[in-house]
């Protein structure tokens, strides 16, 4: 059986230089899947607003369609590490809703850690759920639920003062009691400062090399079709597998080759010849 890691456990890779891997999951096939597979963790992202909802972005994700997936994904790896996403108007009102939120996540979908964007500004509520004895994963760079305030999906940091901004929201979310961290869309050489120069875990997503790497899913299966990220790769083509699958049923029960006899229950023997004469009187 796999062992399921713990936050000592994810801590002695960074120092022994051992990667971890891990990937979004929304469903609980996705996440039995990886769970086999191997995978270090699974973060039930708020991306599944864009990857499962149609969602032109992760604002409207509630906090129940969060819980809703963690659910099902907790079901289907029981011994794998879970990151439950705080969607966006789950920490913003005030520290003592976010704390009600992380207590919601631990109590209906049993993860082993909750994640929030922002550096600086977010501190104080990282440190109240710290101090409760729940485990946070910062977020900071790109921070897709304020991507309105960032100008749009786009890398940050390209300048030695923006650079310097999320250096600081690194180090602030550390201080804060954050466990772990994931830097997104950043240059590799400002993941490089923050990962040399904090003791916890550094994750990345479009940030060059760090101690692990997260990607959604349904990018490297190459199932999402809306846009693709610079940093994305496919590692497969499972949307032209779909459209393979469902073209060829499509055109088997339109010739009427499926459902064959294999694929039909039987009669007890004797039994439609029975049918069949109380049928024809």
């Amino acid at each position: 059986m796999k062992k399921k890691l713990t936050r000592f456990d994810l801590q002695t890779m960074k120092d022994e230089g051992r990667r971890a891997v891990w990937m979004t999951a929304y469903d609980y096939v996705t996440a039995q899947l990886a769970e086999e597979a191997g995978m270090d963790m699974l973060l039930v992202g708020d991306s599944l607003g864009m990857a499962v909802y149609g969602y032109s972005g992760t604002v409207p994700v509630t906090m129940d369609q969060c819980i809703y997936h963690c659910e099902a994904v907790r079901r289907a790896a029981p011994n794998t590490f879970i990151i439950g996403d705080m969607p966006f108007g789950a920490y913003q009102v005030g520290i003592e809703d976010a704390c009600r939120n992380a207590v919601r996540f631990h109590k209906q979908a049993a993860v082993d850690c909750v994640k929030l964007e922002g550096g600086v500004r977010v501190a104080p509520v990282i440190k109240a759920i710290s101090d409760g004895g729940m485990l946070v994963m910062g977020h900071i760079g790109l921070t897709p639920q304020s991507s309105g305030a960032q100008g749009g999906f786009r890398a940050q940091g390209r300048t030695a003062d923006s650079a310097q901004a999320i250096i600081d929201d690194a180090h602030a979310v550390y201080e804060a009691g954050a466990f772990s961290m994931l830097v997104e869309g950043v240059p590799p050489e400002v993941t490089k400062i923050i990962r040399d120069e904090l003791p916890i875990p550094i994750y990345g997503i479009g940030a060059g090399d760090c101690d692990g790497q997260v990607m959604i899913c349904s990018d490297i299966l190459g199932l999402f079709q809306a846009f693709t990220p610079k940093f994305v790769k496919r590692y497969g083509d499972v949307a032209g597998e779909y459209r393979k699958v469902f073209a060829a049923y499509i055109d088997e029960v339109r010739q009427g080759i499926f459902p064959g006899d294999e694929h039909v229950y039987k009669m007890v023997e004797g039994e439609a010849a029975k049918l069949a004469a109380r049928h024809n009187k």
